[in-house]
This record gives C-alpha cells, sequence and structure tokens, in this order.
C-alpha cells in the first residue's frame, strides 16, 4: 500500500504536504490548527477535500466547529 499525502492551501500551513496516516481519508474532515509561537493563539481550519487532478487537499476555511481533529 502506497502512502497518502495531502497538500495544504492558505494559512499558516500553506504549502505543507504531509502523510494522511493510517486512517482512511473521508471528504469535507476539518482539521484544527492552533498556532503558539511566541505570540497570541491563532486558530485556523482546514476542510479536506479530495479531486482526481490534485488528489486530496486541506483548504483554509472559516468553519469553527467542536468536533475536529488537532494537527
Amino acid at each position: 500500500m502506497s502512502e497518502v499525502s495531502v497538500r495544504f492551501f492558505g494559512g499558516p500551513l500553506d504549502g505543507r504536504v504531509q502523510a494522511l496516516g493510517d486512517a482512511e481519508p473521508v471528504s469535507g474532515t476539518v482539521m484544527r490548527h492552533v498556532h503558539l509561537h511566541d505570540g497570541p493563539k491563532i486558530e485556523t481550519h482546514y476542510r479536506l477535500g479530495y479531486s482526481t487532478e490534485a488528489g486530496w487537499e486541506y483548504r483554509l476555511c472559516g468553519l469553527a466547529t467542536p468536533e475536529v481533529d488537532e494537527v
């Protein structure tokens, strides 16, 4: 089985590529990223999507939901 990767678009993770891990990716999943380096807490949310042209992508979204995964 080959490793599945995802690319981030927007926000502090823009351009990052990382493995999706062992869990089956689910389109529409929202992930929360909290930035705490040398300043105020900055929280951003990314929505997972898939296209045949680009593969898996996390796109910055304005959604604030209590049930999100953290990176």
